[in-house]
């Protein structure tokens, strides 16, 4: 008795291929469609009086400090694109 792949039936050339799981259909995302706009406001006042120095004299030094002192504010401008897609009805 060999331990092998099982014949396969009568007129069948190769064996079919497994079963795919049935996947489910995914929730439309229902978000508060102000949330990116209330997000940038709030983001562009936190970095305000930062946006304001690198306005009147701009240097790279004081940019990184900008982004280094207020990292969730930069996030949230960054990824403002993203979240305007996401949120789009």
């Amino acid at each position: 008795m060999t331990l092998g792949p099982a014949p396969l039936p009568p007129g069948a050339d190769h064996p079919s291929p497994p079963a795919q799981p049935r996947r489910l259909p995914r929730p439309q995302v229902r978000g508060f469609p102000l949330m990116p706009l209330i997000l940038l406001l709030l983001a562009l006042v936190d970095l305000r009086v930062d946006l304001q120095l690198l306005a009147d004299h701009f240097t790279i030094s004081s940019l990184l400090e900008a982004i280094r002192t207020h990292l969730l504010a930069t996030a949230v401008l960054i990824f403002t694109p993203s979240l305007w897609r996401r949120y789009r009805t």
